[in-house]
């Protein structure tokens, strides 16, 4: 079947599971494979719970002459295709964000800053992958204004999938750094696969990128080319004539940072050079490259700016990113969905700028770095040395063979047992390591 026949399918079915277990009456089963399952298998029973139809790329499951079965190529590639040919119904806005760090945040924040005039379509929680992506584009519906739609990575050419598939007219990538190492190769394989999404705007003529003009990686992917149009934001003074310009003014915990203009812009229009001050809710001097972005983004799209100014202050995060959470027994940093080296150590700067008392870090192992894991953890473990963090544990098998003095714990079931056993109190504690770590099951013990 042809994906314009398959789409006029969807058109009267228009709910798409993937899941045997949740078959509303009348939708479509799609079966996808994973490490672990074939949704092949699950089909027929996908049927009798009240699927209309049921797409497939297994022959052998399908009863003779049974047409409601639709056999495919590959059920994922049908699943980007079609979700690609009902993004192309909506002549609308799409942002592609990507990067090593910050996406989701920077992904909230432009969508909080959107909302404040526009029907906004943004990634839910962290579906940014072939099949997140895919179930983003196909919640769009005619009420929808503009779309933001996240994209994550962790191998050579996913960008270029999820470009490809969800067809962005603008695009902003938040950093390069190092992670997912083992996918990617080496870091010039992580910036080469994060610029996927420049190439893709590359190919179309009303393509806009937002950029942070700090970042000599991005910067020098871009060089001299004309035809690319770019919206910069910039921290460095020397910028402000051209580009969105912000400071940070405290971080003790929250960050507080103004922004204005490019002062450039602001001498054309005859207006005023005054700075627009934010307080937000946000841990981590780190966080003012994301809220630059989703501040240049709103400029673009005509966003009042004291709504811009409104929409960041009452943003509040969660996800156990860049969190503080007062308990009776503790101040918590809470940054536990991931970490990377770049991640990890702009946490523990932050940190170290912190005031408070009896310091406390628990710290879970950075996953898929390949090859330099021990170095990385190695450098974690010698920056943690010129901290005034008193008590530092350390989680995962990845810090077993590093050289220092702190107490390190096999998992988070270990360390979990040594909170119940030595309650600790009165302490700021940064938590932060991979999602693998799970050390996002602590907060609530502590």
């Amino acid at each position: 079947m042809e994906i314009t026949e398959l789409y006029q399918l969807y058109q009267q079915h228009r709910q798409i599971t993937t899941d045997s277990r949740d078959c509303p009456k009348g939708s479509i089963f799609l079966a996808l494979k994973g490490e672990s399952f074939d949704g092949n298998k699950f089909a027929s029973s996908a049927l009798e719970k009240g699927c209309a139809y049921a797409i497939v790329d297994d022959k052998s499951v399908i009863p003779n002459g049974d047409k409601r079965f639709i056999l495919v190529d590959d059920c994922l590639q049908t699943f980007k295709d079609l979700a690609r040919e009902h993004r192309r119904q909506f002549n609308i806005p799409v942002i592609g964000i990507t990067g090593t760090n910050g996406k989701t945040t920077t992904k909230e924040l432009v969508a909080a800053v959107l909302s404040q005039k526009y029907h906004v379509l943004y990634t839910q929680g962290n579906f940014n992958n072939d099949v997140g992506v895919p179930k983003t584009l196909l919640r769009l519906t005619n009420e929808h204004e503009i779309a933001v739609i996240e994209m994550g990575a962790s191998h050579p050419g996913d960008i270029k999938t999820l470009a490809e598939t969800a067809e962005p007219t603008c695009g902003l990538i938040t950093n390069v750094g190092k992670a997912h190492l083992q996918g990617f190769g080496s870091f010039e394989g992580v910036i080469k696969t994060k610029c996927e999404l420049y190439d893709f705007l590359r190919s179309r003529e009303d393509a806009l990128i937002f950029i942070n003009a700090d970042n000599d990686y991005l910067m020098d992917q871009i060089g001299d080319e004309e035809d690319i149009w770019l919206s910069p934001y910039s921290t460095d003074p020397e910028n402000q004539y051209t580009c969105i310009s912000g400071e940070i003014i405290a971080c003790d915990p929250f960050l507080k940072f103004r922004w204005r203009e490019p002062l450039m812009t602001l001498e054309e229009e005859g207006r005023s050079t005054k700075w627009h001050k934010v307080q937000t809710h946000l841990i981590g001097s780190y966080n003012i490259d994301n809220l630059l972005a989703a501040i240049a983004v709103g400029i673009n799209f005509g966003v009042d700016r004291k709504k811009i100014c409104a929409a960041l202050e009452d943003y509040v995060p969660s996800n156990n990113r860049s969190q503080m959470t007062v308990t009776e027994k503790n101040h918590l940093v809470v940054d536990a969905y991931n970490a990377n080296p770049s991640s990890m150590m702009a946490a523990l700067e932050n940190f170290k700028l912190m005031q408070g008392d009896n310091k406390m870090a628990i710290l879970g192992a950075m996953r898929e770095l390949g090859e330099v894991s021990a170095e990385e953890h190695q450098r974690i473990v010698d920056y943690l040395k010129t901290t005034d963090v008193e008590t530092v544990w350390l989680v995962g098998e990845e810090f077993n063979d590093t050289q220092c003095d702190y107490r390190k714990f096999k998992d988070v079931e270990e360390v979990k047992a040594a909170i119940a056993e030595e309650h600790p109190e009165g302490h700021y504690i940064l938590i932060k390591g991979s999602n693998s770590t799970k050390l996002y099951q602590l907060p609530e013990l502590l």
